[in-house]
């Protein structure tokens, strides 16, 4: 059984935010990195949706849909694997102007920032501030890094010198409440990530 289904089980509800509150994160050398990546991003403003298999992927991506009334829009997709996705609800990839969201995969998710790495496999040459507002991520657990360096230590064995470029990270989810010299100039977004169990 994976951590996530031992530690939330299969239901999203208010206890979910009480588990997280029972984690160990004064020191979060002892928290396994799954559940410290998903307490720093839920801390950071992401919406953390845990689905076990791609029925459940289906399924909650109609679920963000209806939630945000995004039917029938434009949506930016540069990834081919994720286009049945789209078909399947209708929304338009093709010659778009004004896209409602970006859906997309990723490289990596960084537990100890609680943020997202991103290439040019997902987001082209395209700035993080100039990506639509409405982000949805399709990740894995297995997506799931300690840090930062081990992050960029996967993508070098992984592409094997074909490595992609734009390689940046979003980390803010949400306008910070009061800016500081680390947030300043970041563009916050609001990012649903649905994280399927592949472990």
């Amino acid at each position: 059984m994976s951590l996530f289904k031992k530690f939330f089980g299969t239901t999203h509800d208010s206890s979910e935010e009480a588990k997280l509150g029972e984690l160990n994160v004064s020191n979060p050398e002892n928290t396994p990195i799954d559940e410290l990546f998903t307490l720093n991003f839920k801390k950071n403003g992401g919406k953390f949706l845990y689905c076990e298999n791609l029925e459940e992927v289906k399924n909650t991506f109609e679920d963000i849909l209806t939630e945000n009334d995004w039917f029938e829009n434009d949506v930016m997709c540069f990834e081919p694997k994720l286009y049945s996705l789209l078909d399947e609800n209708k929304l338009n990839y093709t010659a778009i102007k004004n896209p409602k969201f970006l859906l997309a995969s990723c490289e990596s998710l960084i537990a100890d920032e609680g943020s997202i790495l991103f290439s040019s496999n997902q987001i082209k040459q395209h700035k993080i501030q100039d990506l639509p507002t409405n982000i949805i991520i399709l990740a894995t657990t297995s997506q799931i890094t300690a840090a930062k360096s081990d992050a960029m230590s996967y993508i070098t064995k992984h592409y094997n010198k074909n490595y992609p470029n734009n390689i940046t990270t979003i980390k803010y989810f949400e306008k910070a409440k009061v800016e500081d010299f680390l947030s300043y100039g970041t563009a916050a977004k609001n990012v649903y990530l649905m994280l399927l169990e592949d472990l």
